[in-house]
């Protein structure tokens, strides 16, 4: 009987020893708590989809993102990739397959989707390449180019000729953001990655479980340059450039700093926000946010970056709901759990839709209400 006992002592002893060996990672408790749960699997009102990515289209796909479109409401898809990706150049595609890609879309699903170009920066450096750049800017545009879309890899990963950084800021590139003015087509600009990739990678950094899951998004200080150097550079061209308009892609990464938020727009009139991949930061301040919300209704656009049809529901219930404590899709870009801001119609009417509609020409306005 007492050796009984001690073999069920010990089970039990290695059973609660590894129970308490889990790791980060694996904690995930269900939540006790009981409150009213609103889930949101079709927005309010139509929506623009200010930052979306298809590299590639065919028949068939833009048959299958339309079905998916509807389900959910979406009204316009913007695809900021129009010149897709040329593996074997290692570089965006050419103009003729831009010209493929707006046709397609065009030709299978008219008004539901709205083309962005691109710019290549290969031979940066060059005499021409200003030139070049410009003219292939003024042709996509000419094309059915309806905006520019300008990658993190500007400031972070692209080079001239001679092997260094090009800085987002560098006069070469002005023609280019004064051409989009005179065009009157707006610039979707990402910069940078968020600050906490900069950080140390210790129990202090919010970003911990993505950078150990992700390790090649870790940054150090001069990889390639720190991330205010970045950001200011960014900053530069919106203050050089007023006559242009811009979308700070991920809210330029402030949306844990409302205040430094509101003061950018305060400062950059010609600068307005695309909320894609950090809206988890508004479901952790929702009074904050709302209030942000209300103030900058005019400079706030939606938008989602990656396209997955389930993930949109998450951010239709921060906007439109009032629900709480519920969690965000993906643990390792936000493991709190998030509220909603529950905005009104007038708010969400504009972030759905209306801003977008005023800034990207040719828009089909019959998909949307008012």
């Amino acid at each position: 009987m007492i050796k009984f006992l001690l073999s069920i002592s010990l089970v039990f002893s290695l059973y609660s020893s590894r129970s308490q060996e889990m790791s980060f990672e694996e904690y995930n408790p269900k939540s006790t708590l009981i409150v009213p749960e609103n889930p949101v699997t079709r927005a309010k009102f139509p929506f623009v989809d200010i930052h979306s990515h298809q590299w590639s289209m065919t028949k068939e796909k833009v048959a299958s993102l339309v079905e998916e479109m509807d389900e959910i409401n979406m009204g316009t898809m913007v695809n900021l990739s129009g010149r897709g990706y040329n593996r074997e150049a290692g570089d965006i595609g050419s103009s003729e397959y831009f010209t493929s890609m707006v046709s397609l879309v065009n030709s299978e699903a008219s008004g539901r989707f709205i083309v962005f170009t691109n710019v290549s920066f290969k031979k940066f450096g060059s005499k021409d390449w200003t030139k070049n750049a410009v003219a292939a800017l003024e042709a996509d545009v000419k094309n059915g180019a309806n905006g520019l879309k300008i990658y993190k890899s500007l400031g972070l990963r692209y080079t001239d000729l001679e092997g260094n950084r090009i800085p987002i800021d560098h006069l070469d590139i002005d023609p280019i953001w004064a051409k989009c003015g005179e065009l009157g087509i707006p610039i979707l600009i990402h910069a940078a990655d968020p600050s906490q990739f900069w950080l140390s990678h210790d129990a202090d950094n919010e970003r911990w479980l993505e950078l150990k899951t992700h390790p090649r998004r870790k940054r150090e200080e001069d990889n390639p340059a720190p991330f205010e150097q970045i950001i200011t550079e960014q900053h530069n061209i919106f203050k050089k450039h007023p006559k242009t308009t811009f979308i700070n892609a991920h809210m330029g990464w402030m949306a844990n700093d409302l205040d430094r938020a509101g003061k950018h727009l305060d400062t950059y009139p010609n600068v307005n926000f695309g909320i894609g991949a950090v809206i988890a930061e508004f479901g952790r301040q929702p009074r904050r946010a709302k209030d942000f919300f209300e103030k900058y209704q005019d400079r706030i656009l939606f938008g989602k970056d990656a396209y997955h049809k389930e993930e949109f529901y998450t951010y239709f219930r921060v906007l439109e709901t009032e629900d709480e404590y519920f969690p965000y899709y993906k643990k390792y870009h936000a493991y709190w759990r998030m509220y909603g801001l529950g905005l009104s119609d007038k708010v969400l009417k504009k972030v759905y839709y209306k801003n977008a509609l005023r800034i990207v020409p040719n828009m089909d306005k019959s998909l949307f209400p008012d």
